[in-house]
């Protein structure tokens, strides 16, 4: 292998990019970026049956919103595209034709019931696995082997596992692994159909794209001594492998769709924002060697390392993520964001759909909320008051803040402020202080009872910024119809 570090990405277009496939991106984007290197992308399309139509658009606009660009491939449109095993079929096909003439593999014509048939029969007079049922076709002879070719029947093409071997190879995280191989059954190299096992391909395509690291997850290291072999078959030096820790839910189960497994593309649509994303991920099996957990880009790509990556197994904490996603949104300027959030408004209603981003008054709404929202969602769902009045008041909040006389009070408030010349949040607050003092009560007392009759909730950004945002017309018609509706139910 060559000095220059060359890391690679090899999703199956079988479905979207899950949050383990994207630790897994992330990681090698990070140790390439780290080490001036390469990072590539490779789509392994191979197996058809499993091809799901849009996976790979999914996957590419997953890695583009995460920021994770790839540094080269096949050029499309003035952008690198990823390469495509299902377009390198014949280098795949010639390499396993070469396996042969070396000695190396062996044509297999057993057919699914033949191979199911010799299992029994293994299973039965209990032999050992050197003399496994998928190793019948290894011992045919050339005449045999050159007659069934000439009558054209099906057949796979088999790698030769050496008998009574030790395989052993080092990974950067776990250390030495080494695996028997009669252990291993003969690897299956191209199929009947012509297209190539994922072993095949996989070793291929990393010897001839010169990849120099695999960071792959650790469901993979049972096939690391399958593909060593493969290398070695070749004649070719393996590429430094590290193996990943696998990411559990936070019961401690495997990961499913309900705890964590989604795709990035459902944390885009539920509101996280790429950078938080981008920031837990790198903390799942990765540690800065610190306290640190909010990180930039810049900061983890300059202190990557492997050596700090555990193998003990990492928690996928969803609770964790909003909160590191709460703290993005703080930093996050209302112009990242205004656009989505636009877009929800105009699908729930809000706002008509001609609406545009230029429209000052929702600036001011987004500034004043997303300091306040875990996710752009949040802050969508979180602002219906500003703009519609409230039809209803928070059940708990009634009984806290619409109490005693707090109609007096908010008919008073609605006087004053009725008279007020500037509706300025600075201005305001003077008034509700003056009046609180003059009541001799704490100005409390006046702001909840105001923001559950303007909002019709107990909670959201300073009450007079959110005033002022309504506007003066806005805020007394709500205070005068929070009043009616205290003097409606003050005997029930």
């Amino acid at each position: 292998m060559g000095s220059e570090v060359r890391v690679r990405l090899a999703p199956s277009p079988t479905g979207y990019l899950h949050v383990g496939g994207a630790r897994t991106a992330l990681f090698n984007w990070l140790f390439a970026k780290s080490k001036d290197g390469r990072f590539i992308l490779r789509i392994e399309d191979t197996d058809r049956s499993r091809y799901q139509e849009g996976a790979v658009q999914e996957i590419l606009e997953s890695l583009r919103w995460l920021g994770l660009d790839w540094d080269e491939g096949p050029e499309v449109g003035g952008d690198y595209g990823p390469y495509f095993q299902s377009e390198r079929t014949e280098t795949y096909k010639s390499h396993a034709e070469q396996l042969i003439e070396t000695g190396h593999a062996y044509r297999c014509f057993c057919t699914p019931d033949r191979l199911q048939k010799l299992r029994e029969e293994q299973e039965k007079a209990k032999l050992p696995n050197v003399s496994g049922y998928d190793r019948h076709c290894r011992n045919l002879s050339t005449e045999v082997g050159q007659s069934l070719l000439a009558v054209k029947k099906p057949h796979v093409i088999r790698l030769k596992i050496p008998f009574n071997r030790t395989v052993d190879f080092h990974d950067l995280i776990r250390g030495e692994i080494a695996y028997e191989t009669d252990s291993l059954d003969d690897l299956v190299l191209l199929k009947s159909d012509g297209f190539p096992t994922y072993h095949l391909a996989n070793v291929v395509d990393d010897h001839m794209m010169r990849i120099s690291h695999i960071l792959r997850g650790d469901e993979w290291i049972s096939s690391t001594p399958k593909h060593v072999l493969i290398y070695e078959a070749f004649g070719w030096e393996p590429p430094t492998f590290a193996h990943m820790p696998v990411i559990l839910s936070p019961d401690g189960g495997k990961l499913s769709k309900r705890k964590g497994a989604a795709s990035v593309m459902d944390y885009k649509k539920a509101g996280y924002l790429p950078q938080a994303l981008f920031n837990f991920l790198a903390l799942l099996g990765w540690s800065p060697g610190d306290d640190r957990e909010k990180m930039s880009r810049e900061e983890i790509t300059e202190i990557f390392s492997l050596d700090r990556v555990t193998p003990k197994a990492a928690v996928f904490d969803e609770k964790k993520l909003e909160w590191m996603n709460g703290m993005y949104m703080r930093e996050t300027s209302v112009d990242s964001i205004l656009r989505d959030v636009v877009r929800m408004w105009v699908d729930q209603g809000i706002v008509a759909r001609e609406t545009t981003t230029d429209d000052p008054y929702l600036r001011t709404v987004v500034s004043l909320l997303k300091d306040r929202s875990r996710t752009v969602n949040e802050l969508a769902e979180s602002a219906t008051y500003f703009f519609r009045d409230p039809e209803s008041y928070e059940e708990k909040a009634i009984k806290k803040h619409f109490k005693g006389n707090a109609a007096v009070t908010l008919k008073s408030l609605c006087e004053i402020l009725q008279q007020s010349d500037s509706f300025d949040h600075q201005v305001l607050e003077e008034v509700y202080r003056a009046q609180a003092e003059t009541l001799e009560i704490g100005v409390g007392k006046l702001i909840h009872p105001t923001r559950l009759a303007v909002t019709g909730v107990s909670y959201g950004p300073g009450l007079f910024e959110l005033l002022e945002a309504l506007g003066k017309e806005n805020v007394l018609r709500r205070m005068k119809r929070a009043v009616e509706w205290l003097e409606s139910h003050q005997d029930r």
